[in-house]
């Protein structure tokens, strides 16, 4: 069932029999080993040269991607272009190392990526039933130590402790004793099954499904829409609830009958109907026609990193996995290079660097797979002349006709165009030489303005321009070639809101270091807010922060700013709220701002919260009821079983931010019950994010993180629900979930 469609497959066929492949780790490090795919289809086998490790393997769950040719870093910097066919990498999640490949033939090459490809598409197939039936016999396989398809007492409290629940003795010889029909002192086939069943024995479904089924036995079709209207508080039709039955009923006498057995309804909780995100949302539902200063912008500061800020890695490959996480305005801090050719590195510090061009490539490949919205190239120019001149022509040739040269209108533009007319486009922000207006009057360039770079002015809390080193710093001169391609993102410094109101036009926009913001948004938020309705603010973090440690985002949301720029590099709890926020409107990386930040002489002030068409009371009651499969998160201690917790918090104007958790429970991460209910009052629903966490329980040091999920509050559907669970790098767990109750209810 795991590879449904798969049987006989000839690429499949190939992985299974296996085969040489060329490993390529530095330009000196390149060596045949070989590759081959177990027979279980979700275990890759590979030797291994190592002392210690003759023979090692991978989990096909581990892998994020796999990319034809010559599309990594690594193969990029160590082949040549005439092996472009032969190459091939497979990417893994989290921050697992590129595994970089080069096969013999193109037909081998073209055999592995297919193989490999159906293999991972099936896998995202397999719906979270089967992914846990999966993860069940993978894990009962591995329990079996001898290989002889049979279980002993002994090999199953290996595998109860492999799937995180702890028995004592007599629980287990009791469970045991019940699946042993056969009294052989050990479980095979249908002894296995029976004892899974009691494994997925869910009681609080048994509860809801007890409930509701008051025809007899099983769930009718009037029963079905009774839960979806009353308890999932769904718009839902009788044709809504038999079209659930026809896609989830396992059972086709009860399917012919119009009912829902108990596993059907288990199926229908775990789908796309039955998760915490609205699945209108999953897909672009708000107006994109809006200028694009009205939208939230998903944005990445120091993009190029892969870690800290001193000595870290600088890489495409960090683009590649912004843009993929549909993050819209990345940005290129831009030095000069040896050989006339620019760089791009975190400038005076010992990150690693990488060409200007190759980054242009990657963003070129990789910017529209996700989000086919706008992206913004954020550029901090440190370069001579020269080679200003050469980044403008590697964008104009690498970019081409989706990189935007003049404005859209045919006459000097007085808003924003909106992401909808931008579809597709690059857009520069950077210096500009002149006003836009010069675009339609030919009038060549006035003096060179005083051109540092932002950040660097930023810095300069007092006037005088010294660097660290107590140097005068150099003017930096521009290009008019770099200049002209600044169309709608003119940098320029800031000099308070009433400066801004009568001198500068719409597309001149300022960055914020994240203190000076931090500082407006509670001493002047409302002004920002009505800044921001004409203009563009980009915030981004202190330099301080050398680690890649991130601000909160929140307040500057608040305050209608539009690109608040994190470390997307960086696991945190910012960036957990930042893919909370652009987790609805199809994960687009816009998100519409609410009417009440967008309209002309808006009173609306986050922190004082006066009346005004923002406030929306709303009751919001949740019951964490129970969770699935947590995994273990220390698994080098053979008796490390989760004693997991759950925290609802939410994030919002400072009125609504709130946190509560509930009791830890003891040595079980394979069904936790908890059965806790909480409510919280919210003020302003439309700014509000709901973040759930799931952790490991420790007294003597600070908790693990297990698995989290944030989304915003206008995008959870009532009832009970399934909320999954991420990393912290923000990779959907396969087998994990949390079990929910939801009320989000208008404030009598």
């Amino acid at each position: 069932s795991k590879l449904s469609g798969l049987e006989g497959d000839v690429d499949l066929r190939f992985l299974l029999v296996g085969g040489e492949l060329l490993k390529v780790k530095s330009s000196s490090w390149k060596k045949n080993r070989f590759y081959k795919l177990q027979e279980d289809c979700t275990t890759m086998w590979h030797e291994s040269h190592r002392t210690f490790k003759r023979n090692q393997t991978f989990s096909i769950d581990d892998v994020d991607s796999v990319r034809k040719g010559r599309q990594s870093e690594g193969l990029q910097k160590h082949t040549e272009a005439h092996v472009e066919d032969l190459c091939f990498s497979i990417i893994f999640k989290g921050r697992r190392r590129n595994l970089d490949l080069v096969a013999a033939s193109v037909e081998e090459a073209r055999q592995w990526v297919n193989g490999l490809e159906k293999i991972l598409s099936n896998m995202k197939k397999l719906n979270r039933q089967q992914t846990s039936e999966h993860w069940i016999f993978n894990c009962m396989r591995k329990a079996d130590k001898n290989k002889d398809n049979k279980i002993t007492l002994k090999e199953l409290k290996h595998f109860l402790r492999q799937i995180n629940i702890e028995v004592d003795d007599m629980y287990a010889e009791v469970l045991f004793a019940k699946c042993d029909k056969s009294n052989s002192g050990s479980l095979e086939g249908p002894e296995i099954k029976h004892f899974y069943d009691l494994l997925i024995y869910r009681e609080e479904i048994d509860v809801i499904y007890g409930k509701y089924a008051t025809t007899g036995e099983q769930m009718s079709v009037k029963n079905l829409l009774n839960f979806l209207l009353n308890e999932q508080r769904e718009v839902a039709s009788m044709e809504d609830a038999v079209r659930l039955i026809e896609r989830y009923e396992l059972d086709d006498s009860a399917k012919q009958k119009n009912h829902m057995t108990k596993d059907g309804f288990l199926m229908y909780l775990q789908q796309e109907e039955g998760s915490i995100l609205n699945p209108a949302h999953k897909e672009v539902f708000q107006d994109m026609s809006q200028p694009i200063n009205h939208y939230f912008i998903s944005s990445s500061h120091n993009t190029y990193l892969m870690e800290d800020q001193l000595k870290g890695h600088s890489s495409t490959e960090a683009y590649i996995k912004a843009l993929m996480k549909s993050c819209r305005c990345v940005e290129l801090d831009c030095w000069d290079g040896p050989h006339g050719e620019p760089i791009i590195y975190h400038g005076h510090t010992l990150t690693s660097k990488v060409l200007f061009k190759d980054v242009i490539k990657a963003i070129k490949e990789y910017a529209f797979k996700t989000s086919e919205y706008p992206v913004i190239l954020s550029l901090e120019n440190h370069c001579t002349l020269e080679q200003q001149k050469l980044m403008a022509q590697h964008m104009i040739s690498i970019l081409g006709s989706a990189l935007l040269t003049s404005p859209l209108e045919d006459q000097m533009p007085t808003a924003f165009p909106s992401p909808q007319e931008l579809k597709g486009r690059f857009i520069i922000k950077g210096k500009r030489l002149n006003k836009l207006d010069a675009v339609y009057s030919n009038t060549s360039p006035g003096v060179e303005e005083d051109c540092v770079s932002e950040e660097d002015e930023a810095a300069e809390t007092n006037n005088s321009k010294t660097d660290s080193n107590g140097q005068k710093k150099s003017k930096i001169k521009l290009a008019k070639e770099l200049s002209d391609l600044v169309i709608y993102c003119k940098s320029v410094h800031f000099s308070g809101f009433e400066h801004a109101k009568d001198n500068q036009a719409f597309y001149e926009m300022s960055s914020f270091k994240e203190s000076k913001a931090v500082n407006l948004a509670e001493t002047a938020v409302n002004a920002f807010i009505h800044h921001n309705m004409t203009k563009l603010s980009r915030i981004y973090p202190a330099g301080s922060r050398t680690d890649s440690s991130n601000y909160d985002p929140v307040p500057l949301w608040n305050a209608g700013c539009q690109i608040v720029a994190l470390n997307f590099q960086t696991p945190s709890k910012e960036m957990d709220l930042n893919q909370g926020r652009f987790r609805s409107n199809g994960q687009s990386g816009y998100v519409l701002k609410p009417d009440f930040q967008r309209y002309p002489g808006t009173e609306f002030d986050p922190v004082t919260l006066t009346k005004g068409p923002w406030l929306k009371h709303k009751n919001f009651h949740v019951m964490v009821i129970s969770a699935q499969q947590l995994p273990k998160i220390n698994k080098d201690k053979c008796k490390s079983i989760v004693d997991p917790l759950v925290k609802v918090e939410i994030y919002g104007v400072p009125a609504d931010t709130c946190s509560k958790e509930t009791r830890s429970i003891e040595n079980n991460g394979f069904n936790p019950m908890w059965n806790e209910t909480f409510q919280f009052d919210i003020h302003v629903p439309e700014l509000a994010l709901v973040r759930f966490l799931v952790e490991d329980y420790d007294s003597t040091s600070q908790n693990d993180l297990i698995g989290q999920y944030c989304l915003p509050l206008t995008s959870l559907q009532n009832g009970y629900r399934q909320v999954p669970l991420l990393t912290k790098h923000g990779d959907v767990i396969p087998s994990a979930g949390l079990f929910v109750h939801l009320m989000l209810l208008d404030s009598k």
